[in-house]
């Protein structure tokens, strides 16, 4: 699983330099929502993995729901004028963090848990 997303990171980032994509500067705030939605999701599925709970149909949908959130956001308020994109911004970015926060408390818990065993092996 984690090969598969590294692969992946990997294939994207390649194929994100060879190949010189642009798009119009009215999209900016788009894709940029989009991305926090995305990141957003990959972060929650990380966290989901650690946690053993993660489900790939969970994922697929929670990621694809989140982009499109973003973008309907700021579709409607770039249409009426009121810059709905904040609500996206606070919403997935704050989630962001707090799954952040999560992955790391995760994480150092089980590098003091082999540290622990391992000294406890010791004496």
């Amino acid at each position: 699983m984690v090969v598969a997303m590294i692969i992946g990171l990997a294939a994207g980032l390649i194929l994100g330099f060879v190949f010189n994509v642009t798009y119009p500067a009215q999209y900016s705030f788009y894709i940029t929502m989009a991305l926090l939605a995305g990141m957003d999701s990959v972060v929650g599925a990380l966290r989901s993995y650690l946690q053993d709970k993660y489900n790939n149909l969970i994922f697929a949908t929670g990621f694809l729901a989140n982009a499109f959130l973003a973008g309907l956001l700021t579709f409607l308020g770039d249409k009426l004028g009121i810059p709905l994109y904040y609500a996206a911004i606070l919403v997935f970015g704050g989630r962001l963090f707090n799954n952040l926060a999560v992955c790391r408390r995760i994480a150092v818990d089980r590098y003091l848990e082999k540290k622990n065993a391992k000294n406890g092996e010791k004496k």
